[in-house]
């Protein structure tokens, strides 16, 4: 069978763990990580601002922010690489704020391989064993059992020079956990792949922790990465944490503006609230018929205004008179594959973009059309 990280690369292939990896994993799980207002600033900038956050054993958690919102300093802090100010960090309870990254016992993965060029496959991912003094005959056998769950038995003897950018990346992987540790911490480890390499490594990642049970703290810029691996996902904007949810909870239920636009695609129209009952708001949008969102929390006034979030997969083009409708003037179309995108624009000017499959007869919306378009009550989410 051909192997992940070649050129064609193969994105539905499952890892099958040894026997001996599958019977340890069934009783390890991975440490709780507990960061109580933590801290750590530059001279008068601040990178990480009085952040709480818990982590479960044997969670997958991932940090996500734009360039410079603070993750991965906060993921340096947890290595040790990064002081801390002020806060703790706590793993199973017990406070690692002074204790050296070496003595953590933390898996690494970099972005950029950080693999010993003049070593072989075979001694990059035995070399945390050979510094931590494991006999030869138990390091043999942890670099086997490892080699083979990430497909690279085969490679073994070969140099990183000789690898593709994605067999170097899964030797990084493999090295961060031939030890099995409690937590494996990852800085962006896939940003430097192509799209369909990401995309196979990441179901690998993803079936590593489900047959390891460590806990995994993952940072990344990519929205698509965070919504495909995480457990749940921790979005960061200027060193603050400001919403912490699964990756259903955050793209359908988004706590404000900023996670709503980082975290998806989406549409934010202008509304004003007609009336309000329970967890429906009716509401007004450039100056067209009335229709129903969802809100959570206190009730809102009649008259206020207000942002709604539809994503554009849940627009759909509907007859004209359908309740709720709103007419819309073709902008552009654009063909991608099996999802057509058609930009629109509203009578008041408010932009909005649907998804939708490719029609089966290939017709496309001229540009200049008026078309209507509506979505369910529960697909329109309001950011009070």
């Amino acid at each position: 069978m051909s192997s992940i990280g070649t050129d064609i690369p193969l994105a539905g292939l499952a890892l099958r763990a040894p026997a001996s990896v599958r019977a340890a994993s069934s009783s390890s799980i991975g440490s709780r990580i507990d960061i109580r207002g933590l801290s750590r600033r530059f001279g008068r900038f601040t990178a990480v601002d009085n952040v709480d956050l818990q982590i479960e054993p044997g969670e997958f958690v991932t940090l996500l922010g734009p360039s410079g919102s603070g993750k991965t300093t906060l993921l340096g802090a947890i290595a040790g690489f990064a002081a801390v100010d002020e806060g703790d960090i706590l793993v199973d309870g017990r406070s690692v704020r002074r204790v050296p990254p070496h003595k953590r016992g933390f898996g690494m993965v970099f972005q950029h391989y950080a693999l010993f060029p003049h070593m072989t496959v075979e001694q990059n991912v035995g070399f945390p064993l050979r510094m931590a003094g494991l006999g030869r005959a138990e390091s043999a056998r942890r670099i086997g059992e490892t080699l083979e769950l990430l497909h690279l038995g085969e490679f073994a003897q070969r140099l990183p020079a000789q690898l593709s950018g994605g067999q170097q990346q899964r030797v990084a992987i493999a090295r961060a956990i031939v030890r099995r540790p409690p937590v494996v911490l990852m800085d962006e480890p896939l940003s430097a792949l192509d799209r369909r390499l990401r995309e196979a490594i990441q179901i690998e990642i993803r079936e590593l922790h489900r047959t390891l049970g460590t806990t995994i703290v993952f940072v990344t810029h990519d929205q698509g990465e965070a919504l495909a691996l995480s457990d749940r996902i921790a979005v960061l904007d200027k060193g603050r944490i400001v919403q912490v949810g699964s990756p259903g909870a955050l793209y359908r239920q988004p706590g404000n503006e900023f996670v709503a636009r980082f975290v998806g695609e989406s549409n934010l129209l202008d509304a004003r609230v007609l009336r309000s009952h329970g967890d429906t708001v009716v509401l007004q949008a450039d100056g067209t018929h009335s229709f129903e969102a969802r809100h959570v929390g206190a009730s809102l006034a009649a008259g206020r205004q207000v942002k709604v979030l539809v994503r554009p997969e849940r627009i759909a083009r509907v007859a004209p008179g359908t309740a709720g409708a709103l007419a819309a003037t073709v902008e552009s179309t654009v063909f991608l594959g099996e999802i057509l995108r058609v930009d629109a624009v509203l009578p008041g000017g408010a932009r909005v973009q649907m998804r939708c499959l490719d029609p089966r007869d290939g017709r496309l919306p001229a540009i200049g059309e008026t078309v209507h378009l509506a979505w369910q009550a529960g697909d329109a989410w309001v950011l009070a």
